[in-house]
């Protein structure tokens, strides 16, 4: 039997990772693991040196950008900032705008219930029992305090009737030109908010010059109305 003269040597490579002679470990060789495979051939050298010069294998430039697309996406978060700081100035007006509300609320809320205080000193005030003291000097107190927070007293005599302030209980004349002739309880208001009408008598412009009310005369629209105020606080008839 003649032998192929063509036919490959056989190599046997001892992948083996203990010697068998020595019994110690064998570490890989590094040519080996260093060396390319077989399959690498021209085509994946060209690959390789394509991706290298494309900037893929992170030594070269990356792709370029077009300005379009650049300042389509800045002009798309610039609009997005935009819309959140304007929800956020909205949501800080708001929370601002209630945080008042029921500041205002609580402090209308306790010069309610104040009052009835302020009425008894109206009425020891037109008595005569404020006119000296120490009681004189702590309704002034109170007075002054209750006005800075932001109470305000109305109902005076000879000023214009007004449905939305004043309550009528009485009427003098045919209506004509109505203006207050007595006041019977003082109205109040804390900011734009009523607290409580006015009780009032309600009487023509020219029945209150007649009577001695003037509009522009505060002293002397008080004196021809105190007697009767008095006795309806009191129900004394001395007068």
């Amino acid at each position: 039997m003649s032998q192929n003269p063509e036919q490959e040597p056989i190599t046997i490579v001892d992948n083996r990772k203990v010697d068998p002679e020595t019994g110690e470990v064998r570490e890989p060789a590094a040519d080996a693991t260093a060396a390319p495979t077989p399959e690498a051939g021209p085509d994946a050298a060209a690959a390789t040196a394509a991706a290298v010069g494309n900037g893929e294998a992170g030594n070269g430039e990356a792709a370029p950008v077009s300005a379009d697309s650049v300042g389509a996406e800045l002009a798309e978060r610039t609009a997005d900032l935009q819309r959140l700081t304007a929800e956020y100035a909205n949501y800080r007006r708001r929370v601002d705008r209630d945080r008042k509300a029921t500041i205002d609320a609580a402090k209308a809320s306790v010069v309610t219930e104040l009052l009835g205080v302020l009425d008894d000193l109206d009425r020891a005030r037109a008595h005569g029992d404020l006119e000296s003291g120490p009681l004189k000097s702590v309704a002034d107190k109170l007075a002054d305090a209750l006005r800075k927070q932001g109470l305000d007293e109305f109902g005076t005599e000879g000023e214009p009737f007004d449905p939305t302030l004043h309550e009528a209980v009485q009427h003098e004349g045919d209506g004509h030109d109505p203006v207050i002739g007595v006041v019977m309880r003082k109205g109040y208001r804390f900011g734009d908010r009523v607290l409580r009408h006015a009780l009032v008598g309600v009487t023509d412009a020219a029945l209150a010059a007649d009577s001695g009310v003037e509009p522009e005369a505060d002293g002397g629209a008080a004196d021809p109305v105190t007697p009767e105020t008095t006795n309806a606080g009191d129900g004394s008839a001395d007068e």
